[in-house]
């Protein structure tokens, strides 16, 4: 008959098992220095941060010749189909790019509510104050009322040419038209730009533009917009 053994377990060992239980096992990663695939990112601010901030400034302040997206009027008047249009397939002809999968972009369509949802959660309820403002999309204009509208409620700072003035620089500058929208034109119009001191449709308070007013002086700078943008501008004639 074979004589029995009876194992024995001292406190050191019995420590060593406590901590391989309770720690992973040496050399392998813990789940903070696994990296996320991008894909699989679901943070609004890492989102926001990689993907717009560069243009629309950090927190959505606005930069880099890009509305802000935290503007209050801005979020007032552009629905969450704005939003979501504009972050997904980019707005032709400017440097908006497209950022959906589906557009040849890198971010899946949950990462687009993400943003969308995100940039909502900055509206302000009492943007407006009581004010209604011009709809985000309007009726078309005219240019030769726009060049009015301009000289009365613009000019003071752009100057009369819009080529810069006092206050403002140029708003016909052909690479700038270029690369901006009438639609950009029109929503900078009414939403303002807080960050450079550009005021919303209302002014100086006296007399706000109508709807009609601002689709009259995107008419008149669009007809200041080269024929062909970006080109270089022709040699003056001896």
């Amino acid at each position: 008959m074979r004589p029995r053994f009876r194992a024995s377990i001292g406190p050191a060992a019995i420590a060593v098992l406590a901590l391989s239980r309770c720690g992973p096992a040496p050399g392998r990663p813990t789940a903070a220095e696994i990296d996320v695939r991008p894909d699989h990112v679901t943070d609004f601010a890492l989102l926001y941060s990689e993907n717009c901030a560069g243009c629309h400034g950090p927190s959505g302040r606005g930069g880099a010749g890009a509305i802000g997206l935290a503007n209050a009027v801005y979020l007032a008047v552009a629905d969450d189909a704005v939003l979501r249009r504009a972050a997904a397939t980019g707005v032709s002809g400017t440097q908006m790019p497209a950022f959906a999968k589906s557009a040849g972009g890198m971010l899946t369509d949950s990462q687009i509510e993400i943003l969308v949802r995100g940039i909502r959660a900055w509206a302000k309820p009492d943007a407006l104050a009581g004010a209604a403002a011009p709809p985000y999309a309007g009726p078309p204009g005219d240019a030769s009322r726009g060049a009015g509208v301009f000289a009365r409620s613009c000019a003071s700072c752009h100057g009369v040419a819009g080529a810069g003035g006092p206050k403002a620089g140029s708003v016909v500058d052909g690479t700038y038209l270029g690369l901006v929208s009438d639609q950009s034109l029109r929503t900078t119009i009414i939403a303002g730009r807080p960050d450079i001191g550009q005021p919303d449709w209302r002014g100086d308070g006296s007399t706000p533009l109508t709807s009609q007013d601002v689709s009259d002086v995107v008419a008149w700078l669009a007809a200041q917009r080269p024929a062909h943008p970006g080109q270089p501008y022709a040699e003056a004639k001896p």
